[in-house]
């Protein structure tokens, strides 16, 4: 599976900004998730399939968050540009 992988220690505030080049899945995971995630297991996460951007995402508690971003299995490639705005 390709994906692109942001490592983010996020503050309760913060939100993450995400700029991308075409449609994908947006899933912002705990590192427990993001385990899951890699393994193709079940996983919960924060976000979904964006259709536009910049696409705005806030966590739901600080702390290390994992950000993934596929194209759901589809092939092709993705370009994003992941910023964080501290609050």
């Amino acid at each position: 599976m390709n994906f692109l992988h942001y490592d983010l220690q996020l503050g309760q505030n913060d939100v993450v900004v995400v700029t991308l080049d075409k449609q994908a899945n947006v899933q912002l995971m705990d590192s427990s998730n993001f385990d899951n995630y890699r393994r193709r297991e079940r996983f919960s996460y924060y976000g979904g399939l964006v259709k536009q951007s910049p696409f705005r995402l806030k966590p739901p508690h600080g702390g290390n968050w994992h950000l993934a971003i596929d194209l759901g299995g589809y092939a092709g490639s993705v370009s994003a540009s992941v910023n964080v705005e501290r609050h």
